[in-house]
């Protein structure tokens, strides 16, 4: 399933309806963050508000490791892999049986993807039918016998709006690993995709521990080809992120900072240099700071939530405007390589055909 027509694409965003028999696409929103961010807490929170929102969304788990989620998962790597299974197989360590756990799975991604798509077909179809149906002049008793029914299957086929998928809890697990590649660009040529990074606020405060999540949120920009990325600094109910919002307007905000935290070991060669990095990094990201969507949230109490679906939104205009059009080149390419091929080896067959018949040997 392509993301949305070319039309959409060309015009800069996706509508409600902007997908093969009228379905609108999700958005496929990819959790990422450190050990301890609150990714798990977080995809939680935002299943609960899609849902108080009257929004649906459809749940990937892909963490092999965890014991527990505070959320019920639509595909469930769990089921599929038995990470501890793995460890004992392969005689892997902890972070080892995550990589190959996520590897194996990734080799069958397609049929997530599939899944996914199914889905949405679905709901278009139902939607379709409820047209068909409710076009008709049938009598009220059969309208009365049958509502019932076509009430549950209605509610059974709603249109997907988002596609929560939670990463595992080790950071480099998934993002620089095939597998995460495989599954990222699975997603992201089919449905409008969304990085989320989750960054532990109180871990922040201090200056230069600040400038190492940045980076990390920084470097997803790359590593994932330039998806569009939201930042959310998760549990501002323990700290709040204001102090981060303006480091990352006003970089003499920062230095001053990071003067003051520094101060007790500035006669030092090693705390010279860090705060010599901190510096220019901080000069160096300051574009980065000028286009990312950043927000405030706690997925305890769920401050922060309607600012975030609302970045979701623009994100995924963005996504339309900026990424797509690499994915219909792609495809294109991939397809004319495709027609390539077949054009050569049908001259081929007819280069054989004629040899042979003017040898006259039989076909």
């Amino acid at each position: 399933m392509a993301a949305s027509s070319s039309a959409s694409a060309a015009g800069g965003g996706g509508g409600d309806d902007d997908g093969p028999e009228g379905a609108r696409i999700p958005t496929v929103v990819l959790c990422i963050g450190m050990a301890g961010s609150g990714k798990s807490t977080w995809m939680a929170r935002m299943v609960q508000h899609a849902k108080a929102q009257g929004k649906t969304a459809y749940v990937i788990n892909l963490d092999p490791a965890v014991m527990a989620t505070g959320y019920k998962s639509n595909v469930d790597i769990r089921d599929t892999v038995a990470y501890k299974e793995v460890m004992k197989t392969y005689q892997l360590g902890p972070n080892g049986g995550i990589v190959t756990s996520l590897n194996l799975f990734a080799t069958r991604f397609d049929q997530v993807v599939d899944l996914v798509e199914k889905r949405v077909l679905a709901a278009a179809a139902a939607a379709d039918d409820d047209e068909t149906d409710g076009g008709g002049g049938g009598g009220g008793g059969e309208a009365e016998a049958g509502g019932e029914a076509k009430k549950k299957k209605k509610k059974k086929k709603k249109p997907l709006d988002y596609v929560f998928v939670d990463t595992p809890g080790q950071i480099e697990v998934f993002t620089w690993s095939a597998s995460g590649t495989v599954i990222s660009e699975g997603l992201a040529n089919s449905f409008p995709t969304v990085l989320c990074f989750l960054a532990d606020t109180p871990r922040c405060t201090g200056p230069q521990t600040f400038m190492s999540n940045m980076l990390q949120a920084c470097s997803m920009l790359y590593r994932f080809a330039g998806l569009p990325l939201v930042l959310c600094f998760n549990k501002i109910d323990v700290a709040r992120h204001e102090f981060a919002e303006e480091w990352m307007a006003d970089f003499e905000a920062f230095f001053e900072s990071l003067d003051s935290e520094s101060a007790p070991t500035r006669a030092s060669t090693t705390g010279s240099y860090s705060v010599s990095l901190c510096r220019s990094l901080a000069l160096a990201l300051e574009p980065f700071y000028k286009t990312i969507r950043a927000v405030g949230v706690s997925a305890v109490t769920g401050e922060g939530c309607d600012a975030f679906f609302a970045h979701l939104e623009t994100a995924r205009d963005a996504y339309y405007r900026d990424y797509y059009p690499g994915v219909l080149e792609r495809r294109e390419k991939r397809e004319a390589e495709a027609e390539a091929r077949k054009s050569a080896n049908a001259s081929k067959f007819d280069a054989d055909h004629q040899t042979q018949t003017s040898a006259g040997q039989p076909l």
